[in-house]
């Protein structure tokens, strides 16, 4: 009995706990503001194009797990890419991966946001980049997939720029080329009111 009860309060738990996260699923247009440590980012997202995507990276932005996160990976004319790692370098918990929606008619082109992945094509999670030029190499072909795109910058972009120009190196602690030198911190992440 005392088993029951502890699983049935768990449950209950849980399922008022992810009901309270409001993803805006009724919004096709959901906007997202980045406060960044060189500026603010806001980008559009395009749920008819990708929707698995935009209600998994949603969920991170609402529970905060963006905030307080850095932009580890820096290429000047190619992406940004953060969403993944602490100001310590370290790695923060991931929910499980995401089906791949490459093959939505949207493009890595310059001001875009997508979702970073390994090799598995179903690999995504929380890391994401934008897109600091036109990358149509990283979008599926008829024999491979490609990076998942859910929305563009709407303001912000020269800030997007700026980040894109910091000095980087190799990174000693995370054994990873193109970490900035000075730290870019993602300070938060917020989904816009409707």
């Amino acid at each position: 009995m005392f088993k029951w009860l502890t699983t049935s309060l768990l449950l209950v738990t849980s399922l008022s706990a992810s009901a309270a996260v409001d993803i805006q699923k009724d919004t096709i247009y959901p906007q997202v503001e980045f406060d960044t440590s060189m500026g603010k980012i806001v980008v559009e997202l395009d749920r008819t194009r990708a929707p698995l995507t935009i209600d998994n990276f949603l969920t991170y932005v609402v529970k905060g797990e963006y905030d307080n996160t850095i932009f580890h990976r820096v290429i000047a004319e190619f992406v940004v890419q953060g969403g993944g790692l602490t100001t310590k370098l370290e790695e923060r918990p991931s929910m499980d991966p995401i089906v791949n929606e490459s093959g939505n008619g949207l493009s890595n082109s310059l001001g875009t946001i997508a979702m970073a992945r390994d090799n598995d094509p179903h690999s995504a999670t929380r890391q994401f980049y934008f897109n600091v030029g036109d990358n149509k190499k990283l979008d599926p072909s008829k024999r491979r997939w490609g990076y998942t795109v859910f929305g563009e910058v709407t303001q912000g972009m020269d800030v997007l720029e700026a980040i894109s120009l910091v000095e980087t190196a190799h990174n000693s602690t995370l054994n990873w080329p193109d970490v900035p030198v000075k730290t870019v911190l993602l300070k938060k992440a917020t989904l816009l009111p409707r």
